[in-house]
């Protein structure tokens, strides 16, 4: 894959996105899109986020990333510079994530909505393709840092 980055839609926990931060670092993700109210590792008196700095182990230090109020204004950019935008997330639309095959050519946007609401209608009509991981047993979905890092290392494989 020629480049990967990740969008966070209104992901609302500390320890999610710190997670996120780490597993994006093993992965080799080049820049991390904080949107909405999706938090940072500083807050806003600039100081470390301690809860999200204790998950991330240092990835928050040296992983880019940037701070968006608008996801849609992110994705529409993204479209513009050639990425290909994909979304994590159950819809009738979408497709099994082993079945998505990207290609070295390719520039990958990864789009992981938040953590009770997913993504809305708007952020999905926008992407290219919606991905899915298939749930076998009682429960719907997984939590949004482990979906991320299952979909996450089939995509870089």
């Amino acid at each position: 894959m020629k480049k990967f980055v990740v969008l966070l839609h209104n992901i609302r926990s500390l320890h999610n996105v710190g997670s996120i931060f780490r597993t994006a670092d093993a992965a080799g993700i080049d820049k991390l899109y904080l949107c909405g109210i999706t938090p940072t590792p500083l807050n806003v008196f600039g100081r470390p986020e301690e809860k999200l700095a204790k998950v991330a182990l240092g990835a928050e230090k040296y992983i880019p990333w940037e701070k968006a109020r608008s996801t849609a204004k992110i994705i529409d950019a993204l479209k513009k510079d050639g990425f290909t935008i994909l979304a994590l997330e159950q819809s009738k639309n979408s497709t099994p994530y082993g079945k998505y095959k990207s290609k070295k050519t390719e520039c990958v946007a990864l789009v992981l909505g938040n953590e009770v609401k997913g993504l809305p209608a708007g952020i999905l009509k926008k992407c290219d393709k919606i991905l899915e991981i298939p749930m076998r047993g009682r429960k719907e979905s997984l939590n949004v840092s482990v979906a991320f890092g299952i979909v996450t290392f089939e995509l870089i494989k």
